[in-house]
């Protein structure tokens, strides 16, 4: 049974943790912040949401390079390229601060993906999805912002979360 990220038992626990390994450890008091990288954490507990993304033939995109040409298609302007950047950002900080490890070990079978550098895409993803302005998404856009500039610090920050919750299993 799918439940909503924002509602999954498990999101308690990713607000405690990352609230306490950005506050703590990193210094970092960003309350819309730390909630957007929680819920990133509760939206990809399942493998479908990490890929989400479909191609115009709806074939499932598994490869930032893919996700990446495909939003290119997209007209400039709306939601669906908004949500394609925002996901491509979410994904390659997903990978680069929760499982590094993961990155490297696939390197040699990562395809396309295997050329490029995930927190240039993961930045220039979430620069984009900030440029996106309408009323709905404009605390949005500030946190998109704000992760395109401090992409490398939240995936520690992740990185850290990750370290916190194996250190209580």
């Amino acid at each position: 049974m799918w439940i909503p990220p924002t509602e999954h038992p498990l999101r308690r626990l990713f607000s405690g943790l990352t609230e306490h390994a950005f506050l703590t450890t990193l210094g970092v008091a960003d309350p819309p912040l730390i909630d957007y990288l929680s819920l990133l954490l509760s939206r990809f507990l399942h493998v479908h949401d990490i890929y989400q993304l479909r191609d115009t033939k709806g074939r499932t995109l598994h490869e930032v390079v893919d996700m990446a040409l495909e939003a290119q298609q997209l007209p400039p302007e709306g939601r669906t390229a908004r949500e394609f950047h925002r996901h491509i950002g979410d994904f390659t900080l997903f990978w680069t601060g929760v499982f590094p490890e993961s990155l490297e070990q696939q390197r040699p079978h990562l395809g396309k993906d295997a050329f490029i550098d995930y927190c240039a895409q993961g930045k220039r993803s979430y620069f984009i999805a900030s440029t996106f302005e309408d009323d709905e998404g404009r605390e949005e856009t500030r946190i998109f912002r704000r992760l395109s500039d401090e992409f490398e610090l939240c995936a520690y920050g992740l990185n850290q979360v990750r370290r916190e919750w194996e250190q209580r299993m």
